[in-house]
């Protein structure tokens, strides 16, 4: 597989997962959209469907969607998909896609619900659509928690891994919604540093009218926090799984 198809594989893969996830952001928070204030569970199903759709999308390169799941692999010494070894190389190729795709799935979310951008609303909320943020700030226990969710996403995608079944991409979305409703209340569980880092860069970019700060004094938890939880569930996986 050439290093081309890796990235086109990883940048459409991950612009579906944020441009479906990012959206059901948007339409439950933003002003006037049909799903105005439908919730939290809502939310998570709809990035748990995102993760289903991406992972089909990405099937060339093995739908990573997420640098924790790429380092988590490279840790764990399992190759990235059949052929493709885990090199540093290998693994900034992965990087490039999923952090194209992510900022490409902000950009179509916000062109996709542009007049609700326009509207009126708490800064916060706008930038809630892009990123991800605290209930309670706290940085370092934010981290752990990060770490956590993203320990278990990577984990229990390595053990996937020796199962012969088509059922892949859906176990993948319930993993996620599971998260979502479990471990997700305390930061909004990126559990993906390209999740939160490439649509923060779009929120910055973008002419959103009185979109407020990007909080970048957070933004380094749910980069390092998932890098973390993926490196641990990597060496835990190979030491686990045959």
């Amino acid at each position: 597989m050439s290093m081309g198809t890796i990235f086109l594989s990883e940048t459409l893969g991950t612009m579906m997962l944020l441009l479906l996830g990012a959206g059901v952001v948007a339409n439950v928070i933003l002003p006037k959209t049909k799903g105005n204030n439908s919730g939290w569970i809502v939310i998570t199903w709809g990035w748990g469907l995102g993760v289903f759709a991406g992972v089909y999308t990405a099937y060339k390169s093995g739908a990573h969607l997420n640098f924790a799941v790429t380092v988590g692999l490279w840790a764990a010494n399992k190759d990235f998909a059949p052929g493709v070894s885990p090199t540093f190389g290998n693994a900034m190729v992965y990087l490039g896609g999923e952090m194209a795709g992510a900022f490409l799935g902000a950009v179509l979310t916000w062109l996709a619900y542009k007049k609700h951008f326009d509207e009126d609303a708490d800064e916060g909320i706008k930038l809630a659509v892009f990123s991800t943020g605290p209930g309670i700030r706290s940085y370092g226990w934010n981290f752990v928690t990060e770490a956590i969710g993203t320990f278990v996403l990577v984990f229990v995608i390595i053990a996937f891994g020796p199962t012969s079944t088509g059922l892949g991409p859906l176990a993948v979305a319930l993993l996620v919604v599971g998260i979502g409703l479990s471990l997700g209340g305390p930061t909004g569980y990126a559990i993906n540093p390209n999740r939160d880092l490439g649509p923060r860069i779009a929120h910055a970019i973008l002419p959103i009218p009185n979109k407020g700060s990007s909080d970048w004094a957070y933004s380094w938890v749910p980069v390092f926090g998932p890098i973390v939880g993926g490196i641990i569930a990597g060496l835990v996986g190979a030491w686990y799984v045959v």
